[in-house]
């Protein structure tokens, strides 16, 4: 639809033009707000180009990016969580696992195999937070263990990748269970003499921070990750204090004996690969 005037006995006809952005094409970075091309994000393995800030990613992104192409294969890909205790609020837990399942990322939050990562053999399982929050019930305990024993029985190290928001609340007790199921298995790791390397993301927090997590012979994190038990306005409103600034952030952590060592993204399948040498003898 055009706008007329007339200019010197000429009648002149412009265009109202509406530029359509395609969808995606810019993210504003969490951090620092900056707006940047979305492919410059994604081509810097999901890390913000202006201050390093380390946004979320799908297991599978994590999985391509540590392991060596093609040498992953999955395992307990088709356990499904099951609503023992017709649990509702708003939804059912059944409703709530069905939606988070057509998303399409996997059947629960976490995916496991066995990989390498430059020739290393190794068990691995990684949390997929857009999965209800990556929490853990009963399908992500049993996958993790039998990882773990998968490790034992194939002589390999064990790395899980932690991005979960605790135990899922839907499962009250059985998923609680699983930090002693968990933590259980990994003592039969360190029998062996078998490595366990514990890399934990944004965020790590609830009942997977007060088991497996942090019983890593390493225990790894990523730039900024918030890692803790209870969330920071809990602990505040608990002991009625303010925290120091940066609580239960990796650098915090890392200073205060928690964390072991913050590893860029970029840097994390290198420094794993030399960890892997040092604590592994095939």
């Amino acid at each position: 639809m055009g706008l007329f005037s007339k200019r010197n006995g000429v009648q002149a006809t412009t265009e109202k033009k509406r530029v359509r952005v395609p969808e995606g094409l810019w993210t504003k970075c969490q951090s620092c707000g900056e707006v940047i091309i979305s492919k410059d994000i994604e081509s810097n393995l999901n890390v913000c180009p202006k201050c390093n800030f380390h946004f979320r990613i799908s297991a599978r992104k994590r999985l391509a990016i540590l392991l060596d192409e093609g040498s992953f294969v999955e395992h307990d890909a088709n356990i499904v969580s099951v609503d023992c205790l017709n649990f509702k609020d708003s939804k059912s837990y059944q409703e709530r696992i069905n939606a988070a399942v057509a998303k399409g990322g996997s059947k629960d939050a976490i995916i496991c195999g066995e990989g390498k990562i430059e020739g290393t053999p190794l068990q691995v399982a990684v949390f997929d937070f857009s999965f209800m929050g990556g929490s853990m019930g009963s399908v992500v305990g049993e996958k993790i263990t039998r990882a773990i024993e998968r490790g034992i029985e194939k002589h390999t190290p064990v790395i899980i990748i932690s991005a979960s928001g605790g135990a899922r609340m839907q499962e009250s007790i059985l998923s609680l269970m699983q930090m002693a199921k968990t933590s259980a298995a990994l003592a039969k790791l360190k029998e062996k003499g078998l490595p366990f390397i514990s890399i934990l993301t944004d965020p790590t927090t609830g009942g997977v921070t007060a088991s497996f997590a942090m019983l890593g012979d390493i225990n790894m994190s990523e730039p900024k990750a918030l890692i803790g038990f209870a969330g920071p306005r809990v602990i505040e409103q608990t002991i009625r204090q303010k925290l120091p600034a940066g609580f239960q952030r990796a650098e915090y952590l890392l200073d205060h004996g928690m964390v072991d060592i913050i590893v860029e993204r970029r840097e994390m399948r290198q420094k794993l690969s030399q960890m892997l040498k040092m604590l592994y003898r095939q």
